[in-house]
């Protein structure tokens, strides 16, 4: 960064920013758990001599605030793949069952705004296509963050809810699913070619709530990249222009993630491999009737606070889904 012509490449700056700001935010957490740890051990050889029951408590408090530091710490270490530090992208489409399981795809969305809420991670919406009655079809959106792709990785699959249908005049217990892809933003250093004579872009008016606020102009973008058959749609802007490069972006994405399968298609675990998912092959089951239990069938990690995790309390899951797969992979190895 002392370079004379370090801004020259505006792009590989920002980068190598972005690069020291994550080191050194490393650096200065575990700098701050070693003083906090010494401060501790100092204050319980103090409590014992004294025999202070009162700083005793304290350092019992502080003790189990040390674990979930130290917690969050050795869950970072656990993503090291290549693209986990990267932001990410994620779409949640709604499977068979109608208003049920667009209104279940809803749920998921609100469950994963919560959840980056509760990160600090910033959330910007793709696209989205509403129900007729209720709920969502499908939706697009992008979290910025931290290692925000090396923790919605875990989320890819499908989701099953088993409640008691609000849209149920008799009552009855319904099944949905609900399909949630994760995708990590491609860096636009990373090169992937893309002919214009695979694409074809169409326009069109970005849907609305009516009235002033249809867009009378076609600014929404669908491209379909013709050779694989992906078709990404973006509508969020008002610009054509803009709606465009997000499309793109995403295409990109999801383009390298693609070949990225391909490439390690032996060593992908069942989740990574977003053309496998398919309905019924759940990875997570949420109980609302007629008990309460959200399970996630890879791990077997169970929570009864249903209403919680709805809420964001996804970090048990994803924790432990990470250390099996942390797991796998060292088997692998050996």
């Amino acid at each position: 960064m002392a370079k004379a012509d370090f801004w020259d490449d505006p792009e590989a700056g920002r980068d190598i920013l972005k690069e020291r700001s994550a080191l050194n935010e490393m650096i200065q957490t575990w700098r701050g758990l070693h003083q906090e740890i010494e401060d501790n051990e100092l204050l319980f050889e103090m409590a014992v001599e004294e025999n202070d029951e009162q700083n005793l408590a304290e350092v019992g408090r502080k003790l189990g605030e040390l674990q979930k530091k130290y917690r969050a710490l050795e869950l970072r270490q656990m993503l090291s793949d290549e693209n986990d530090s990267s932001n990410a992208i994620v779409s949640i489409n709604a499977g068979a069952g109608g208003t049920e399981a667009q209104d279940w795809t809803e749920m998921l969305l609100r469950m994963y705004l919560r959840w980056c809420e509760r990160k600090n991670f910033k959330v910007e919406m793709v696209d989205m296509l509403e129900g007729e009655e209720a709920g969502v079809k499908n939706v697009t959106f992008t979290v910025a963050g931290s290692y925000a792709y090396g923790m919605l990785k875990a989320e890819s699959g499908v989701h099953r809810l088993v409640r008691i249908s609000p849209f149920d005049a008799s009552g009855r217990r319904h099944t949905s699913f609900a399909a949630v892809l994760v995708y990590p933003e491609v860096d636009d250093t990373i090169d992937i070619e893309i002919k214009q004579s695979d694409l074809r872009v169409d326009t069109f008016r970005a849907s609305g709530a009516g009235g002033q606020h249809v867009n009378k102009t076609s600014s929404a973008v669908r491209i379909t990249h013709l050779p694989t058959g992906i078709v990404v749609q973006c509508q969020n802007e008002k610009s054509q222009h803009r709606n465009r490069d997000i499309a793109m972006k995403i295409l990109k994405s999801r383009l390298y993630e693609r070949e990225k399968h391909a490439q390690q298609a032996k060593m992908q675990e069942a989740h990574d491999n977003l053309d496998d998912i398919a309905w019924g092959n759940q990875i997570r089951s949420y109980v609302m009737q007629p008990y309460r239990l959200v399970k996630d069938h890879r791990t077997n990690t169970e929570k009864g606070n249903v209403d919680a995790v709805m809420d964001g309390e996804l970090d048990e899951f994803i924790e432990a889904y990470l250390l099996s797969s942390m797991g796998s992979k060292e088997a692998t190895a050996s």
